[in-house]
């Protein structure tokens, strides 16, 4: 009989914030999978599970993967965290999920803690429709990858370094400008949880003045619509000041 592989949330921050759900699949699971051993040893240790763990991580999960699908295929269940939040949002999770999925095994989530969601229904932007980016490719394709979303209407959803924060942000300002609405998140769930919200602008001097620390959402408004007719420029100004009809 196949065992299951459960995708288990932990808390961001506030290790309260975990499922009494979560807890039962830890404490029952045959091996749980950690992105650092030593961050979930806290965890698991603050809520007395005693479960062997194994590392699971981006620079080994190619080589691991295989091993844990033919762990779940003998019969073992295997609980999958990473160091905080949802596996596979921005963490490892995915490869491992397609890899039992294709094999039949049931790949079991558990709803839970993510950063993405208090830092959109925190920001005061509207959060009907909203599309997560995720981290940006630091270095090659960002620069594309910031020109395909200048037209996005939705809320748009990042996740930033402290250290490349203030750089972010200056990216932002040129391709969606700087009076465009945005809020950035700091420290969910933690002691020192700053949600800092305002127009890029704003937001940029406040973090050019003050150094940002700890786990960054950015949470950025979409493009304005198209006013009516979809014409931006209909008019545009003459020599001498007059304003005169025009095309785009």
């Amino acid at each position: 009989m196949k065992g299951t592989l459960y995708i288990v949330p932990t808390p961001v921050g506030n290790l309260e914030d975990i499922t009494l759900r979560a807890l039962k699949v830890l404490k029952e699971a045959d091996v749980i999978l950690a992105e650092d051993t030593r961050t979930s040893s806290l965890l698991l240790s603050r809520y007395d599970i005693h479960v062997p763990l194994v590392s699971h991580h981006k620079y080994n999960e190619h080589g691991t993967a295989q091993k844990i699908k033919e762990t779940i295929l003998s019969g073992k269940d295997v609980a999958l965290i990473s160091d905080a939040g949802t596996p596979g949002i921005s963490d490892p999770g995915f490869l491992l999920a397609r890899t039992c999925a294709s094999e039949g095994i049931e790949v079991v989530t558990l709803p839970g803690a993510t950063a993405c969601i208090p830092a959109v229904v925190s920001s005061g932007l509207p959060c009907d429709r909203f599309c997560f980016e995720g981290f940006l490719p630091q270095k090659k394709g960002r620069a594309s990858a910031l020109e395909s979303l200048r037209g996005e209407a939705r809320t748009m959803v990042f996740y930033e370094s402290p250290y490349r924060l203030v750089k972010t942000l200056e990216q932002f300002i040129e391709v969606f400008g700087p009076e465009r609405l945005c809020s950035v998140a700091r420290e969910i769930s933690k002691v020192h949880e700053e949600h800092v919200r305002g127009t890029l602008k704003e937001v940029h001097s406040h973090f050019t003045a003050t150094d940002p620390k700890g786990e960054i959402v950015i949470v950025v408004a979409g493009a304005p619509p198209e006013p009516r007719g979809g014409h931006r420029n209909k008019y545009r100004q003459s020599g001498d000041g007059s304003e005169e009809e025009g095309g785009e």
